[in-house]
C-alpha cells in the first residue's frame, strides 16, 4: 500500500473554501426564505384588503383555510366539506332591445285633425303667369245715345234801340235741330245740359254807336261794341258756356240812354247768331 503524504498547508486551505461555500448556500437559503415569506405576507395582505370590500350584490363567502379540502378527524362530528361551489351565482338574461328590429308593421288608422293653428304672414308677392286665352265675346249692349244740339240763325233788319232793353230777334233759319232755338222770343232753350260754344256777327250803322250783350237766362256774359264812327264795320263775339237744363241764351241791344243801332237790309243778312253743344252731362231730355 502506498500513500502520498500532503503538506501541512493544504488541509487547512480546503477546508476554509468547504465552509466559505457552505456559509454562502445557506445565506442564499435565507434570502430565499425571506423574500417569499415577504411575498406570502403581501398576498395576504391584499387579500385581507380585497375581502374588506365587499362589492355590491355580492354575498359574502366564507373564509376557506388550506387545510379545509381534508377530511375531518373521526368521531369529531364535523361535517365533511363540500365539493364544489357553495353558492350558485344567479344568472340575469339582459336584452339590448336598441339592435332588434321587427318587420314593419301595418299602417294605423288616420287620427282626428287638430286646431287649427295662428294665421300666418301674408307671402311674398309670386310671379306673373302666362297669358291666357281670349274670352268669349260679351253680349251686345245698348247702341249709345248721342245727343245734338245746335242753330244757327240770322237778321235781315236793322234795329234801333228804344227806352228799355230789347231782345234781338232773328228771321231767317240755318239750322235749327229740334227747334231748340225760339223764333218767336230769339232765345235758345237748354235741352241737353253740357258746354256749349256761342257766336254772334253784327254789322255797325255809320255815326252810331253799338252795344250789345250775350246774355246767359238774365245775367250779362259777354259784350259786343263798336264806337261811332262814320264806317261802318263788322263786329264779333264768341264764348263758351255750361248750361244746364232749361237755361236760356240770348242776344240784348241796350236802351235808349245811347244813341245805339245795328245795321242791315232785306237783300243782305248782315247779323248772325249760332251755337252748338260740345259736350254733354247725364240729364238730358
Amino acid at each position: 500500500m502506498s500513500c502520498s503524504l500532503r503538506p501541512p498547508g493544504a488541509w487547512k486551505k480546503k477546508h476554509k473554501r468547504r465552509s466559505y461555500e457552505v456559509h454562502s448556500s445557506v445565506l442564499v437559503l435565507d434570502l430565499s426564505i425571506r423574500t417569499a415569506m415577504l411575498g406570502v405576507f403581501t398576498l395576504l395582505s391584499l387579500g385581507s384588503l380585497v375581502a374588506l370590500v365587499r362589492p355590491p350584490n355580492v354575498h359574502a363567502v366564507r373564509c376557506r383555510r388550506c387545510c379545509d379540502h381534508l377530511e375531518p378527524a373521526e368521531g369529531s362530528g364535523d361535517q365533511p366539506p363540500t365539493r364544489g361551489f357553495n353558492h350558485v351565482p344567479e344568472v340575469r338574461t339582459y336584452i339590448n332591445m336598441t339592435i332588434l328590429k321587427g318587420d314593419k308593421g301595418e299602417r294605423g288608422d288616420r287620427g282626428t285633425s287638430g286646431k287649427a293653428g295662428p294665421e300666418g304672414l301674408p307671402g311674398s308677392r309670386g310671379p306673373m303667369g302666362s297669358k291666357g286665352s281670349k274670352g268669349q265675346a260679351g253680349l251686345p249692349g245698348d247702341a249709345c245715345k248721342v245727343q245734338h244740339s245746335a242753330f244757327s240763325v240770322g237778321r235781315r233788319k236793322s234795329l234801333h234801340s228804344v227806352e228799355s232793353y230789347q231782345a234781338l230777334v232773328f228771321d231767317t233759319v240755318f239750322v235749327n235741330l229740334d227747334d231748340h232755338f225760339n223764333m218767336f222770343d230769339g232765345k235758345f232753350l237748354c235741352r241737353v245740359p253740357g258746354i256749349y260754344f256761342f257766336n254772334v256777327n253784327i254789322h255797325t250803322w255809320n255815326f252810331k254807336e253799338t252795344y250789345l250783350h250775350i246774355m246767359h237766362t238774365e245775367r250779362e256774359q259777354a259784350i259786343v261794341y263798336a264806337q261811332p264812327s262814320d264806317r261802318s264795320i263788322m263786329q264779333s263775339q264768341s264764348l263758351m258756356l255750361r248750361l244746364e237744363l232749361k237755361d236760356e241764351v240770348w242776344i240784348r241791344l241796350y236802351k235808349r240812354e245811347r244813341e245805339n243801332a245795328i245795321y242791315s237790309d232785306d237783300v243782305d243778312v248782315y247779323i248772325t247768331f249760332n251755337g252748338y253743344i260740345i259736350t254733354g252731362s247725364q240729364g238730358g231730355n
